[in-house]
Formats: C-alpha cells, sequence, structure tokens
C-alpha cells in the first residue's frame, strides 16, 4: 500500500521556523521526485519545492532563501521541508507529492496545517 505521511504542522508565530516531514513507503520513492505544496482556503494548490532523485531542486520564488527541501532515500524516502523566516502569508494546508515520471503516476498525502499567526 502507497503512503505518503506528513508531519511537523503547527502554529508559529511570523518570523517563526517550522519542519515538515513526509514519510514515504509502498513503492521506490528513491526514483521519484518528491515536492511540497501548499494550498490557502479559497486558493488553488500550488508549487512550494521539489526535489529530484538525483538532488536537484526548485522553489517557488515567495519561499526562496526562507525554505529548503531536502531527503533522504535510506532505508525508506524521507522529505523535508525547513521553512524559516515564517510569514502568515505561508499559513496553508502543505502536501507532500510524489511523482514517478516513467510511469506518470502521481501520490499525494493527506496534508498537515501550517499556521503562522501571532
Amino acid at each position: 500500500q502507497v503512503q505518503l505521511v506528513e508531519s511537523g504542522g503547527g502554529l508559529v508565530q511570523p518570523g517563526g521556523s517550522l519542519r515538515l516531514s513526509c514519510a514515504a513507503s509502498g513503492a521506490a520513492f528513491s526514483f521519484s521526485t518528491m515536492a511540497w505544496y501548499r494550498q490557502a482556503p479559497g486558493k488553488q494548490r500550488d508549487l512550494v519545492a521539489a526535489i529530484t532523485s538525483a538532488g536537484s531542486t526548485n522553489y517557488a520564488d515567495s519561499v526562496k532563501g526562507r525554505f529548503t527541501i531536502s531527503r533522504i532515500d535510506d532505508p525508506k524516502t524521507t522529505v523535508y521541508l525547513q521553512m524559516t523566516s515564517l510569514r502568515p502569508e505561508d499559513t496553508a494546508v502543505y502536501y507532500c507529492k510524489a511523482n514517478f515520471r516513467t510511469s506518470g503516476a502521481n501520490y499525494w498525502g493527506q496534508g498537515t496545517q501550517v499556521t503562522v499567526s501571532s
């Protein structure tokens, strides 16, 4: 059974930090591109950051210099999103996504809420 399980969300004050985790199981996720997306109320789900199986990364302009995506693949794949200098506009549900380019398969986690507020 394929599963992506996010954790680490919560309430943080502006300027604070959080680290999100996404634990993947049930497939060979070491071969996949992993990504974090976020969706604020009433808005579309947008890409925050992505990391390929080779470790190449890309970020949304709004989070560059503040967020860092990383991954480990041994023994299982876990993807992290280190978020610093958080702003109220970072408030959203954050989702983990895995993409297998060769098959086109996509898998999503259930999401974790991040709220930035004083």
